[in-house]
């Protein structure tokens, strides 16, 4: 049996796409596909001709700046929600980054300033994004964030950004408790090594994804495609009920020790 969602009328902003690669448009383009109406955030005009091209093709979309650190920026993206839609249904921040020289070297050695950077623009920025959106939300409306494993266990040459993600999930649990009354559900989902913008950042990044394909339960790594599946399952109504959780799709990746 096949289960059909159908988002006809609903709203969403999805914020952080860069590319085709990036998770968030692999979670918009099941949005899309339901019948969901989407407004893209992209950082920075050289991300704009790239996002132009995603949404070209597809009608009920419209695309604005905004740096997710600027408080003038997200108060004019969300204006802007409120003047294209009345209301926001769905929330999807893709949104993390941390300089790479604080990736290269040792944990012990983060600096401040590369510590408030990361943690910045990677957890905060989804505690800013809800409380922006908060007064069009209604009751029933989802929030998703992205979040990888590295907040649980270390990852060679993670170093802050997996405190970033360790951040995120636990702003994810309490922003979940604030909007538990309303019946507004907040999740994190956390992906297994994908290839994309962020992942390139990482020294030593296709190294760790072929050793994620071998050590994961199915010998494989999970798509874009399943992250962008279990997006749609939990921004939907099938996904009543799951709020403030991390919820994994890696293929197993997380419950193996190493493969024999």
């Amino acid at each position: 049996m096949s289960v059909s969602v159908d988002l006809s009328g609903k709203t969403a902003l999805v914020m952080g796409v860069a590319n085709s690669r990036s998770l968030g448009w692999a979670i918009a383009e099941q949005l899309l596909k339901a019948g969901a109406r989407v407004g893209f955030s992209y950082q920075g005009e050289r991300l704009q001709g790239e996002l132009q091209k995603l949404t070209a093709g597809h009608e009920n979309t419209w695309i604005q700046q905004a740096d997710a650190t600027s408080e003038e920026d997200m108060t004019a993206l969300f204006a802007r929600v409120k003047d294209e839609f009345g209301h926001l249904d769905i929330l999807v921040h893709s949104i993390a980054y941390a300089p790479r020289a604080s990736m290269e070297g040792r944990f012990l050695d983060t600096t401040p300033e590369d510590w408030n950077t990361a943690l910045t623009v990677s957890a905060y920025t989804l505690v800013s994004a809800a409380r922006h959106a908060e007064p069009m939300l209604r009751k029933g409306s989802s929030i998703v964030s992205l979040t990888y494993h590295a907040s649980q266990q270390v990852v060679p040459k993670y170093n802050v950004m997996g405190v970033a993600k360790a951040a995120l999930e636990a702003a994810t649990r309490y922003l979940a408790a604030d909007f538990g009354e309303r019946e507004i559900r907040i999740n994190t989902i956390s992906a297994g090594p994908m290839r994309t913008i962020a992942a390139r950042s990482i020294p030593g990044f296709g190294g760790l994804y072929d050793k994620g394909a071998r050590n994961a339960a199915f010998g494989r790594n999970a798509t874009p495609e399943e992250v962008g599946k279990l997006a749609l399952f939990l921004l939907s109504d099938l996904g009543t009920g799951v709020t403030g959780q991390t919820v994994y799709v890696d293929a197993g990746l997380s419950i193996m020790t190493v493969k024999e």
